[in-house]
């Protein structure tokens, strides 16, 4: 779900339809109109905005939204996600993963299908006149389509799964850094997080100049043109930098700076990430990440990548500079491309010798003196690539 919000957005990359999928699985257009479900099972109707049994989660982090609704004896399961295919469709997939047959209604059929509704009433609830209603037998799938330019008709057979969805989704966050760590639900924090600035771009920088400029980093780590979001990025800076001289630089403040350091030098001006790099050192804007909880917008990307490395005022990188968290002794894990300094990132990977943790790591872009933080206070190198036998460690 969006930061903050009971709603998650859905829509393609390069296109302006946009809905908005609720905590019951309803989606809504943003242009008007929704689509509501309901099921059918032996014993009675089943109202995904009233049930107790509704869950909800996004798909690895992603803009696949799945809605499960407990039923008797199973599941009935919702998956909402767009494709870019044939103008843009919205598909809303339903599976029954119970062992009896159960009907799908839905509150319009102004969609596309792969076959006809059913003919006989919906009875026993109170549904739109529009609503039509689909047989789906067990571990049978029903698809229907919203298409992005609001025509009906024929549901195409060639479209591509929910799971294709969620992991083209991934491929593209996974462009900034890839994190394969023991806290799944952080690694889906930060993808939702990066999801949200792919669909919608950053906050107003307004509101807030540091997630602000988090977003536009991001959105060059994931691939845009530097360039072209200079001028925006740097105007969110100065009005950070402005607060600042009066209230301090907070660590969030210091991230978005980083960040749009980073960008700076994405983009071939030296010179502009040497001045905002000499802003940040003149307001005091290093140390770790303040909030103990993650945070609920953009900041929870580098909230979690600067506890796996802090790059630090004197130049050096710390890896797991706050120790390893209890969950994670004797994981193996890794991380790849987390920033490193303003030029550089790291990849490593930890691997366990009993209860020793190995690193094997490469250090990509400008070299960068690394250091081992409360894991392995004794440690560093400047080798950009290499492995080392850390010491045993208490969990933190």
């Amino acid at each position: 779900m969006s930061a903050g919000t009971t709603t998650t957005t859905v829509g393609i990359l390069g296109g302006r339809w946009r809905g908005e999928v609720d905590v019951a699985g309803r989606v809504t257009v943003r242009r008007g109109g929704g689509l509501a479900w309901w099921v059918a099972a032996e014993d009675r109707w089943h109202d995904p905005a009233v049930e107790a049994t509704v869950r909800q989660r996004r798909v690895e982090g992603t803009p696949v939204v799945e809605t499960r609704v407990r039923v008797p004896s199973g599941d009935v399961v919702q998956r909402v996600y767009a494709v870019a295919d044939h103008g843009g469709i919205t598909l809303v997939e339903f599976e029954n993963e119970s062992p009896a047959s159960v009907a799908i209604a839905l509150s319009h059929g102004r969609l596309l299908t792969a076959r006809p509704p059913a003919l006989v009433p919906i009875e026993g609830i109170e549904v739109p006149d529009s609503a039509v209603s689909f047989p789906l037998g067990h571990r049978a799938t029903l698809r229907v389509g919203i298409a992005h330019d609001g025509s009906t008709g024929t549901l195409p057979a060639d479209l591509p799964t929910a799971l294709a969805v969620a992991r083209g989704w991934m491929r593209r966050c996974d462009a900034a850094s890839r994190l394969a760590i023991p806290d799944t639900e952080l690694v889906e924090q930060v993808v939702a997080q990066r999801c949200a600035l792919l669909l919608e771009g950053p906050v107003d920088g307004r509101t807030d100049a540091a997630a602000t400029m988090i977003g536009y980093g991001e959105l060059v780590r994931m691939g845009a043109d530097a360039v072209d979001l200079v001028p925006d990025a740097v105007t969110a800076a100065e009005r950070l930098a402005k607060s600042a001289r009066t209230c301090g630089l907070s660590w969030d403040g210091a991230a978005g700076l980083a960040a749009v350091e980073r960008l700076l030098v994405a983009a071939g001006d030296g010179r502009g990430a040497a001045d905002v790099r000499a802003v940040r050192a003149r307001l005091g804007g290093d140390g770790a990440p303040a909030p103990v909880d993650a945070p609920t917008n953009a900041l929870v990307i580098p909230w979690v990548e600067q506890r796996l490395a802090r790059p630090a005022a004197d130049g050096r990188c710390v890896l797991l500079p706050d120790g390893f968290p209890a969950a994670w002794l004797g994981v193996n894990w890794e991380v790849h491309h987390v920033p490193a300094g303003a030029e550089s990132t790291v990849s490593y990977a930890v691997r366990w010798h009993g209860d020793r943790p190995a690193l094997l790591w490469e250090v990509h872009g400008a070299p960068v003196l690394l250091a081992g933080g409360t894991a392995a206070p004794e440690w560093s190198s400047d080798a950009t690539q290499g492995e080392a036998l850390w010491p045993a460690n208490a969990p933190v």
